[in-house]
């Protein structure tokens, strides 16, 4: 099923026409719970990851103080899953409470040391998704993560691989998984995707000081949030990114190693919208949704959780082997 957002409930541009030209494509990816092949742009989905080539791994010493087995988790989620579906009367069954009961973090002594396979998180092939441009022909992105979070501002270690599909002739199955991981909220639930190419505009921060100020005292007058109307929540690609600033400095640009400032690659969001929806995200064939209860919830279903923020993973416009920058973001949902 596809997916599509409703026209906006209030137009910025109309608001300030200085918008016009800072307008960017944003494809918003839309997951959707479901069991992804290696065929498919998915999260949490297995990768199209050539036989021959080596499974990425993280080999810096992780102090990690509690882990949760990798397996524990993923039979927890398929008794959420079941246990959601049947009505509020019906309790699990002993040995659904038994699988359930495994997902328990335990206490570890001392740094984690041994070298752990990455996550998969992210696998997009172009022709699914408008505005993916990989380099030197790529028509396939695919992004992993370390499942210890302790690296630099507590952002997860991100490992990004473009590759060409065609020249996959031999798949690594399985390939290696790390058999435990920090939190269970690091690991994806498997989801399909619905990419949808929408406008996007900046972030507050990110405007032009002069449209700030009108910006700012629109919302002083009104009440609203100029973000929720104006930036994209979720998962996604492409489009602004945001910054991490003072908002009335304007913010600076994430920048590369090299210097270059750092284009926006892909956005992982946390739920499309919130409860009220008042920036009017939420799909309309997702009209429903509040009456669909279920697990993992319809606009949240990757079940990753950064602490109420984003993880906005950048690219270098200079080389592609240049290595990923990577932000966390406070999200405000539409």
């Amino acid at each position: 099923m596809t997916r599509t957002t409703p026209p906006r409930p209030l137009d910025v541009a109309t608001l300030f026409p200085d918008l016009a030209t800072l307008s960017r494509n944003v494809t918003r990816l839309h997951p959707r719970a479901g069991s992804p092949t290696i065929e498919d742009s998915s999260v949490g989905g297995p990768l199209l990851w050539p036989r021959e080539e080596p499974w990425p791994t993280c080999t810096r010493s992780h102090e990690v103080y509690e882990v949760v087995e990798l397996e524990a988790v993923r039979g927890a989620h398929h008794v959420t899953v079941t246990w959601s579906s049947r009505p509020e009367d019906v309790p699990r069954t002993p040995e659904e409470q038994a699988i359930f009961d495994r997902n328990k973090p335990k206490k570890v002594d001392g740094p984690h040391t041994d070298p752990v396979p990455l996550l998969p998180i992210a696998q997009l092939y172009a022709r699914d998704v408008p505005g993916l441009d990989g380099p030197d022909g790529a028509d396939l992105l695919q992004i992993l993560w370390c499942p210890f979070m302790d690296h630099d501002d507590d952002i997860p270690g991100v490992h990004v691989r473009w590759r060409r599909a065609d020249q996959v002739t031999a798949v690594l199955s399985p390939p290696p998984e790390p058999a435990v991981i920090e939190m269970e909220d690091y690991w994806p639930a498997p989801c399909v995707l619905h990419p949808e190419e929408v406008t996007e505009y900046p972030a507050f921060a990110q405007l032009p000081a002069d449209v700030r100020a009108r910006v700012r005292a629109w919302q002083e007058e009104t009440g609203h949030d100029y973000t929720e109307f104006a930036v994209a929540p979720g998962w996604k690609t492409g489009g602004w990114g945001a910054v991490h600033s003072d908002e009335h400095d304007g913010g600076s640009p994430e920048r590369c190693g090299c210097g270059a400032v750092a284009e926006p690659l892909l956005t992982v969001g946390l739920s499309e919208w919130n409860g009220h929806n008042r920036g009017g995200w939420r799909p309309i064939e997702d009209a429903d949704a509040d009456d669909r209860p279920c697990y993992p919830p319809v606009g949240d279903p990757t079940t990753i959780d950064l602490s109420d923020e984003q993880l906005q993973i950048y690219r270098c416009p200079e080389s592609p082997e240049h290595p990923p920058v990577t932000a966390r973001v406070y999200q405000t949902l539409g």
